[in-house]
């Protein structure tokens, strides 16, 4: 979570000019709720403890896809942290982000990767271990809705390297297969952890296609021993991005004064120690 807190540091740095009491927005994805919640107590001790300026960061959480709309729409996000750059450069194209963006922070503003991986109840009793599983007869999928889920389009795009690496590359055989496998697809909710909720709380389903960190709650806190990960031969590797928004730092620092802030980058450059403390890195 290095990168994180070089962006946090960053914003702060833009925002905290004459002030004491701060209150910063993020807007994320999905599935992101519990890391943000221990990330943000941690940093916004670190912050106090640092400069004694006070910082409360709220959340705001749904589909990534949902989620850039929302900051284009006009949501006041400080800072977003999305499923894929896809929708971050979505934003910038409305000109509330640099479209230079990636190149701010280091691993092009991606702080940690993930992977896509299966969640099936206790026992497999449908014998799912690979993405070939998911298009048999009798087999419910729940995954969410790429139209609106920043997960459900990288679980789309692992399905499709799959099919690819099986067919020889044949794009026709690969529509095929990730079409067969959306047959199967009972419930298309609008985010990732509607998915689970879905999945896990309603019961409805066989397999869950899920981020790996919300396949391991579902596992290891809201359904122990009820449930099974299950890794496929072959995934893809996610990242997850994150960038200040622009407009919205800009009004902020012209509210407090405006001026050059040459300390902006110095704090920038010189957060990694600080965030590492606060949690291990992520990024693998």
């Amino acid at each position: 979570m290095k990168k994180w807190g070089v962006g946090l540091t960053f914003l702060l740095a833009a925002t905290s000019v004459m002030a004491k009491d701060i209150q910063l927005l993020n807007v994320s994805y999905d599935p992101t709720r519990e890391l943000y919640e221990q990330y943000n107590k941690a940093f916004s001790a670190h912050w106090k403890q640092q400069t004694g300026d006070n910082v409360v960061i709220r959340q705001s959480h749904g589909g990534s896809g949902k989620q850039a709309t929302s900051v284009i729409n006009g949501i006041e996000a400080d800072v977003v942290t999305l499923a894929l750059a896809y929708d971050v450069d979505a934003i910038a194209e409305r000109g509330r982000i640099d479209k230079e963006w990636i190149k701010r922070l280091p691993d092009n503003s991606a702080p940690y990767t993930s992977t896509i991986v299966f969640l099936v109840r206790k026992g497999n009793s449908k014998q799912i271990h690979d993405w070939n599983d998911l298009i048999k007869p009798g087999v419910s999928v729940i995954t969410p809705n790429p139209k609106s889920s920043g997960g459900a389009r990288w679980n789309y795009l692992a399905a499709w390297g799959y099919a690819l690496h099986h067919n020889n590359n044949d794009q026709v055989k690969a529509q095929d297969f990730v079409r067969a496998l959306y047959k199967n697809v009972e419930v298309l909710d609008s985010g990732a952890r509607g998915s689970t909720n879905t999945f896990v709380e309603r019961g409805i389903g066989d397999v869950l296609i899920a981020w790996e960190n919300e396949a391991l709650l579902a596992a290891n806190e809201l359904g122990k021993d009820k449930f099974e990960i299950v890794t496929p031969s072959e995934s893809i590797l996610a990242e997850p991005t994150v960038s200040v928004v622009d407009k919205v730092v800009e009004k902020k620092r012209h509210q407090r004064g405006g001026g050059s802030l040459p300390e902006i980058s110095l704090l920038a450059r010189r957060s990694g120690n600080c965030s590492e403390k606060l949690l291990p890195s992520a990024r693998r």
